[in-house]
């Protein structure tokens, strides 16, 4: 293995920036938690897991081979990369105060429902791929990543959002308030802002 601990502790931190950032798979989670408990929420945030950890590595292969291809590739992805987080933190403080919607296909009552939706809604967007694409190479050496290097980031990518979804399942009767309450999430969201645009910075300069 040759990535760092200092590489593995930034990327784990960003991605529990990210995971802060409320959005559907949180208000699906408050949702079948409020009206069937843990056992309800649970199996959604087990779908969202699977493709949290196929997205990664499907990234880095596709990023490894482009930059055996062109050179100067890895330059721009971690540019790329910087671009991003600033550009996401820049946004959730200009729009903290926004309502999030919710997606009735991930609130379906039963836990296959519930685990097929976490999936679906995963795999079914093209766009993480891409997103992935630009964010790795700005946290790790994507040309020169072993195998293990890449099962240690898929596996890393599943286990902090999942973490994050299991605990806001639990404490859906504290947490709800975030949601609900404009204001509190409204703070929220300028405070992940903040921290988004942090992460970008340390990227641009580390």
């Amino acid at each position: 293995m040759t990535l760092t601990l200092a590489q593995i502790a930034l990327y784990s931190g960003a991605l529990f920036v990210l995971f802060l950032t409320p959005g559907p798979v949180w208000l699906a989670l408050l949702a079948r938690s409020m009206s069937g408990g843990f056992a309800a929420a649970w199996p959604l945030a087990l779908g969202v897991t699977v493709g949290d950890m196929i997205w990664p590595a499907l990234a880095i292969l596709g990023v490894s081979w482009l930059v055996q291809e062109f050179s100067y590739f890895l330059i721009v992805l971690r540019w790329i990369a910087v671009a991003v987080f600033i550009g996401m933190g820049f946004l959730l403080i200009r729009h903290a105060d926004h309502k999030i919607s919710s997606d009735s296909r991930l609130t379906r009552p039963g836990k296959w429902a519930g685990f097929v939706a976490g999936l679906i809604v995963i795999i079914g967007n093209p766009k993480a791929i891409l997103f992935y694409m630009g964010i790795l190479p700005g946290f790790f050496p994507i040309a020169t990543m072993t195998w293990a290097d890449i099962a240690l980031v898929s596996l890393i990518s599943a286990i902090v959002p999942l973490t994050g979804n299991l605990i806001l399942a639990s404490f859906v009767d504290r947490i709800r308030s975030f949601v609900t309450s404009r204001g509190k999430l409204a703070r929220l969201n300028r405070i992940a802002g903040g921290l988004m645009i942090a992460v970008g910075v340390l990227i641009a300069f580390t």
